[in-house]
Formats: structure tokens, sequence, C-alpha cells
């Protein structure tokens, strides 16, 4: 949560005063803005704790009252006014008004710049923000250690860190666990929405009101195929922390209903497979030392081939006891590098096979990657096996395929984003085009040389590479080039 207004009162070296007697400071400040407009409020998104000297306010009745109106249907927080600028005091009516409408009223003093006050309040921000991750971190450890103990541990341990009420429904819909044991009052309430979602083509989550509590009930299963659902009711709408922990229940919710159910061991191997190589599933902590003693030893690699439509080659008696499953198209088998799992699966398709470099299962989604882009080598090549070790080294062996697109597209995301990203794009090109000469590259723009320059320097700052590296500058040539024929 972010910091109250008492929070941010009682930090000392800002010295500040409330005015307004019985105001509310349990409310959050979620940010800090300054403005002397008279009406600032198309300018702000509520919650913040407004800053102002009151330099342009008309000596006119009613102003006053009107601002702090204007203030409060906009949801600020609080108004902090400073003092010794534009008024000694704060100004008589605007306490009055304040008092009588409810908004907390703050005195900044003379010596306290409002700057001290946001950079206050931002660095209570990034505490909240740094402790959030962090109790999510130890949420999501100790959620995962729950799935060793079965579904009700996980519905259990998830309830009790969103402090709010947690129902677990059977594929049919009928109540499984609940956790407070009392919330399973709530299922009844529930019944038609649960009966609608299990009718629904769609595998979509839907957000209802239960006797004030705010619910989400999100469906159970791996692959498309329903094992059940989860509903979770709280008073309060979740946080980001809270809904990523949610997701992460989710994710280990379906994999134990697809291992639980009747029938599922295929099914399961499809789930566990997408899961790491998804990164959903840690393998890494002491909780998953089973898991770990069950999957094939590190270092590991990836392998893929297209999948063939008449037959399930994932299911062939020579893959048994294999982590392979049929995966968007392409079987895809997970393998320890001393089994040689490209050869493997060469030998059950004929080929062409892709297998990616040897890795742990924490870069499993790096070695799928390059298993496709050695699958694709293998189609154009009309190879049996091809390994992304044997392929031309980093970007320019990249070039003109699927795979280059997806690395040009990631590599230039961080300008991607930005709301001026075709100047930026531009301004790129036209700089590593000319060697970095700064007139050549701004005429060849039409523009003037230090708006070029500034530029430049706005993409140093996005770019997580060094734009003075040669090697780097190629990349980014290689993948502006790759997009301009995309």
């Amino acid at each position: 949560m972010p910091p109250t207004l008492g929070a941010v009162l009682r930090i000392p070296r800002l010295r500040l005063r409330l005015l307004t007697e019985g105001a509310r400071l349990d409310r959050p400040v979620r940010w800090v803005a300054v403005s002397e407009l008279t009406d600032p409020t198309p300018y702000l998104e509520g919650g913040e704790l407004l800053l102002t000297t009151g330099i342009r306010w008309a000596e006119q009745p009613g102003t006053a009252r009107d601002y702090v109106r204007r203030l409060l249907e906009r949801d600020v927080t609080g108004l902090g006014f400073g003092i010794g600028v534009a008024h000694e005091t704060v100004p008589a009516d605007l306490l009055e008004a304040a008092t009588e409408l409810g908004l907390p009223l703050v005195e900044v003093p003379t010596p306290t710049p409002f700057v001290a006050v946001g950079k206050e309040v931002s660095r209570l921000l990034a505490r909240e923000e740094y402790e959030g991750l962090t109790r999510a971190f130890v949420a999501q450890r100790q959620l995962t250690q729950a799935a060793l103990r079965g579904a009700d541990a996980v519905v259990d341990r998830l309830g009790a860190e969103l402090g709010g009420w947690v129902l677990l429904f059977g594929p049919g819909g009928a109540l499984r666990h609940a956790f407070p044991a009392d919330a399973a009052q709530h299922a009844t309430a529930l019944d038609a929405e649960v009966r609608r979602l299990r009718g629904s083509p769609h595998r979509a989550s839907v957000s209802v009101s239960n006797g004030g509590d705010n619910v989400a009930i999100q469906p159970l299963g791996v692959g498309g195929r329903l094992r059940g659902f989860l509903a979770v009711g709280s008073p309060h709408l979740l946080g980001a922390d809270e809904r990523t922990l949610v997701s992460a229940a989710i994710s280990l919710l379906s994999l134990e209903m697809e291992r639980s159910s009747p029938g599922s061991g295929a099914e399961l191997r499809v789930g566990l497979l997408s899961a790491l190589l998804g990164g959903a599933v840690d393998v890494g902590g002491a909780a998953a030392a089973g898991l770990r003693a069950a999957l094939p030893a590190e270092p590991v690699a990836v392998a893929v081939a297209a999948a063939d439509p008449e037959t399930s080659v994932a299911a062939d008696p020579q893959l048994e006891g294999q982590l392979a499953a049929e995966l968007d198209g392409r079987v895809v088998l997970l393998g320890s590098v001393a089994d040689d799992p490209g050869e493997l699966l060469a030998r059950v398709t004929g080929g062409p096979v892709g297998v990616g470099e040897p890795t742990g299962y924490t870069d499993l989604s790096t070695s799928r990657t390059q298993a496709e882009r050695a699958l694709e080598s293998a189609q154009r090549g009309a190879a049996r096996l091809v390994r992304h070790a044997d392929l031309p080294g980093g970007f320019l062996g990249l070039v003109d395929t699927p795979s280059g697109t997806r690395l040009a597209d990631d590599l230039l995301a961080p300008l991607r984003d930005q709301r001026a990203a075709s100047d930026l794009i531009a301004s790129l090109r036209a700089f590593l085009a000319t060697a970095g000469r700064w007139d050549a590259a701004a005429e060849s723009l039409g523009i003037h040389r230090h708006t070029l320059r500034y530029r430049i320097t706005r993409i140093r700052e996005l770019l997580p590479g060094d734009l003075d590296d040669p090697d780097y500058r190629t990349e980014l040539w290689l993948a502006l080039r790759v997009q301009e024929k995309a």
C-alpha cells in the first residue's frame, strides 16, 4: 500500500503541520503534485498530495470553496499550502472551506521546498514497493511448499496470505474445499456463475460482487481442459502483489488437478513441460527437491520437431519415460544432455529436428527458442538434425528468419514502447548509417544536430547496451534492417 498522509506528516525534517482537525490521515498518498492553477484537476488522477502557494488565486468570494470542492471531487488526498511566497499565512477562507468540506489541509513552512516533500514520498513509495516484492516472494515460496501437500493446502495458504476467503470447486461445480471453513456458505451464491462458466466454450474468468466482497472466479486446468474453479473473495480490490500470488496458485492448482484427474498421466506431462518451459515452476528451491529428482539431470537441452497431425509422435514407445509432449504444433522433448535428446527425437520422427544448447532449468525458454531456430535451419536445408551450437553465432545467423524477427523486436522494444518511437528509431538508423557523424545524420533527417544529440542521449538511456560498443551497434543495425523487411 502507498504511504498514508499521516506517515508523510510524521516525517520530522519536512516540518509539515495539519491545520484541519479531524481530517482523515489514513488515506494513501499515491504521488505529490505541484500546481498553481486555479483548477488543477484536469491534470490529476486522484490520490495526490497537491502542493500550492496560491500565487494565482483571485480575491473573490467563494474562490477557496470552489477550489476545495473540485479537489474533493477529483479524490485528492490532501492539500499542502506553502506559506511565505504569495501568502504569509494560510488564507482563512481556504482553512474554513477545507475544514467544512473535509479536505486535509497542511501548512508547508517556508524552509521546506516542495521538492523535498516529493522526494520523501518517492522514498516511501519505493520502500513500500520493495517490501511488497519481498512479501510476494516469500508468499510464493510458501505457496509452492504447500503444493507438495495437495490442492487443499494451496487453498489454505492462499487464503491466509490474502486475508480473505477462498473456495475450490471441482470440474462439475461441486465445492471441494473452503478457507476458512465457514466460507463454504458463499458457494451457494456463486453456483449460478460457476455453472455459467462450465457451459461456456471459452475458459474465461469472471468478477462478481457477493455480500460486499469482491469475488474473482478463475477456471483451472491445462491445455484447455477444465479441472475445476477457484473463487477468491476479499473486501478490497486485490493489489498487484496479491494478484500475482493468485496467478501462482492457479498454476499450482491446475497442475495438481491435472495430476489427480483419472487417466491424466499424458495430460500431466503436457502441463508439467509447459510450466517448466514457461518458467511457472521453480525447481531450484529446497521444496522442489522431490520434483528435481524425478526430472532429467542437468545440464538439459530442448529438442523440437514438427508435429504430425495424423499421429501422436509424443506417444511413441521409444519416448516412454521421457518428458515429451506436443505443444503448439511441435513435438518437444526435454532431456539430459547425456542422453542426447536431439538424436532420440530424430530417430522417432526421422527429422528434421532442432536442438537448443545445454542449460539448466532456470533458462529453458532460451533453449527452446534456440531449438526453434535450429529447426528452422534444418527445415530450410532438409537436414535430419541441426544443433544450435553449430549455427552462426550471435545475431548474424538470425537475419531473415522468424527467430530473427522476434530477436529484432526484443532488441528494439525499449524504443518502440516510447511515445516518440518513430523519431527515436529513425534517429538511431541515421546515426548508425553515418557511423555517428552528427551533421550528416541530422541532415539526412532534416533536423538540427542538437535535436539529434538529444534523441541519441535518450536512446542511450533506454537501451540496455552500450551504443559505443561496435558489436552492439552491429546488432542494432541488423535489427533495424530486419524490421525494414518485415
